[in-house]
């Protein structure tokens, strides 16, 4: 028997007791004829305690361990003498009265402690000894416990969990596919999915009217610090549903999620349209943990001879609470963070309403004081309240603006991520219009349904479309996303004839589809819910790296297992392909 109780379970109900332990050193230290060790595993940290007056011998040996050796012992629990308050164990300790070394370790590369000194790529290549640390470990077991409160939400409203294929048909749609060649069919190449789209409508059609999965996606696309080649996706639909159906049903889910994982009740969540969520946030998936909302100023700053305004499609700002107190200094780093290439300003213009009641703007030469207090008047601004104004095309502006809204909250301390503001924003178009290709994209995928009163402007104004389509959004992230879906052969034909498919491209890739559509399709609907995301979010971050157990670094590579990687000759015969 390797351990008769783990390692932080040790408690001052166990004085007296003796106890087989295993685990990893931690630390130890030498103090004159007592040698301390640490031993941790994955439930917590024990103080070891070796004698030398008792055991010689056995106190030699302890002090002959190194970081990350595995060992056993067997002891006696006693109370410790100088209680660490720190620690759950930190009332007893065991005296060691043997001891076996399991294995031996070499040197680590980084420290094994909650504050490491390994960088990303470092840790990712020897992840498994990063998931010995709390802060990894501690993410993978709010990612389990995250996944299994998710099934028990589901499984207790009657869904079923439905696994769908791995290797599936290539569809030109959406981001890159990773293919797979096929060695019995040479020439020929399955795809991994981007998602279990079609399938779980198949479902619907074959009756399994609630459907989940917890499934691996794939994308072949550029990267960043939310993104990973292969990710993890809460995949639901429903049969027989309405939008608010789908909402509601998943509102529950997320509530749910917030009560079991962090305690935190959460009632109703507000909707906000797609229309109004760019307007007043310039951003589709808004943080609404705090307000400063757009505020159009084009008929208080216009027609002052002031050419930055005059000659801009808008002129938009926000009213910063308590930012009078901020200092040039501050202000002049604001402006040159808009100045930056990932945001692309032209520049800010801001106007200090001070305590005091007196006004100071960037461009006091252009506009009187009854200038500016109007300015105040329009943005509901108070005394220590701070205006900050851009002006330029409109899109760009409210994304440059967008981009600042959110910087500025973190610099005030507004987006604390153990408050938690869910969102629904709805009424997405239905289409985009693509500049490069000239024609129109499908915005969220070609099978999600039009608004039934807009059908009728697919030939003259399908720009004008809104879909019956909703995201929620949680504190300023995107965390799911979907739709009713299209469930007639004849509307999704029209569908596929304006995304710009002719009829013969339209049945080789979606044929079967189409095809089950005539077998009485029910009406459906669904969403999917970016896990990792959702495990980031809960855990306090935004990036989802660290709450994933191995992952690709920002150039799609798996750096501990060296991949992807070249493959041997022969195995490239066998698959028809040319090793050029």
């Amino acid at each position: 028997m390797y351990r008769t109780i783990n390692n932080g379970e040790l408690r001052r109900i166990h004085i007296g007791q003796e106890v087989i332990m295993s685990g990893w050193v931690q630390r130890s230290r030498d103090l004159g004829g007592m040698t301390f060790v640490d031993l941790r595993d994955r439930y917590g940290i024990t103080q070891l305690v070796f004698n030398l007056d008792i055991n010689s011998e056995l106190c030699h040996k302890a002090r002959n361990l190194g970081r990350e050796f595995v060992i056993q012992i067997k002891g006696k629990v006693i109370a410790r003498a100088s209680v660490n308050k720190e620690m759950l164990t930190g009332d007893v300790e065991v005296e060691v009265t043997e001891m076996n070394i399991l294995n031996k370790s070499k040197v680590p590369p980084f420290t094994i402690e909650d504050q490491t000194d390994g960088g990303d790529e470092l840790r990712m290549k020897y992840r498994y000894l990063d998931i010995r640390r709390n802060p990894i470990k501690n993410n993978i077991l709010l990612r389990a416990k995250i996944s299994s409160e998710t099934r028990k939400y589901l499984n207790d409203n009657g869904f079923c969990e439905v696994e769908t294929p791995y290797l599936i048909k290539s569809t030109p749609e959406g981001a890159r596919d990773f293919v797979v060649p096929s060695r019995m069919n040479q020439g020929e190449f399955y795809a991994l999915p981007q998602s279990p789209q079609t399938f779980k409508q198949l479902l619907m059609v074959g009756g399994i009217d609630k459907y989940y999965q917890i499934v691996k996606c794939f994308r072949d696309e550029d990267l960043r610090a939310d993104r990973q080649p292969e990710f993890t996706q809460i995949d639901c639909e429903m049969a027989f549903v309405e939008q608010e159906d789908i909402l509601n049903m998943f509102e529950g889910l997320i509530r749910h999620l917030l009560k079991e994982i962090k305690n935190i009740n959460i009632g109703e969540f507000p909707k906000m349209t797609y229309d109004d969520a760019i307007r007043l946030y310039g951003s589709d998936k808004p943080d609404i943990r705090f307000d400063m909302r757009f505020v159009e100023m084009n008929h208080v700053c216009q027609n002052n001879d002031f050419s930055v305004f005059d000659s801009a499609e808008l002129v938009v700002g926000i009213n910063v609470k308590g930012g009078a107190s901020f200092s040039r200094k501050q202000i002049d780093k604001i402006i040159d963070f808009i100045k930056t290439p990932q945001v692309g300003g032209g520049g800010l213009i801001y106007c200090k309403y001070n305590h005091d009641g007196s006004l100071k703007s960037s461009v006091d030469k252009f506009f009187s004081e009854e200038d500016l207090n109007r300015w105040i008047d329009v943005c509901k601004s108070s005394r220590g309240d701070l205006i900050f104004i851009m002006a330029g095309s409109e899109r760009k502006t409210r994304k440059a603006l967008s981009t600042l809204r959110l910087h500025v909250a973190e610099l005030l301390g507004l987006r604390n991520p153990e408050i938690f503001a869910p969102l629904w924003v709805v009424d997405f178009p239905l289409l985009e219009w693509d500049e490069e290709t000239n024609r129109y994209h499908a915005m969220h995928h070609p099978f999600t349904s039009p608004k039934p009163s807009h059908i009728s402007k697919l030939d003259s104004n399908p720009g004008e479309i809104r879909a019956n389509a909703y995201d929620l959004v949680l504190n300023g992230n995107e965390i799911g996303g979907g739709s009713i879906r299209i469930h007639d052969k004849e509307l999704q034909s029209l569908m596929f004839q304006h995304l710009g498919f002719t009829e013969s491209q339209a049945k080789a890739q979606f044929g079967f589809l189409m095809e089950a559509f005539e077998y009485g399709a029910p009406p459906h609907g669904g969403i999917a819910f970016g896990f990792d995301r959702l495990c980031a979010l809960l855990g306090g971050q935004e990036g989802i790296r660290d709450f994933i157990p191995f992952p690709k670094n920002n150039s799609g590579r798996d750096v501990m297992l060296d991949a992807p990687s070249k493959i041997d000759k022969d195995q490239l015969n066998e698959l028809g392909l040319d090793n050029k």
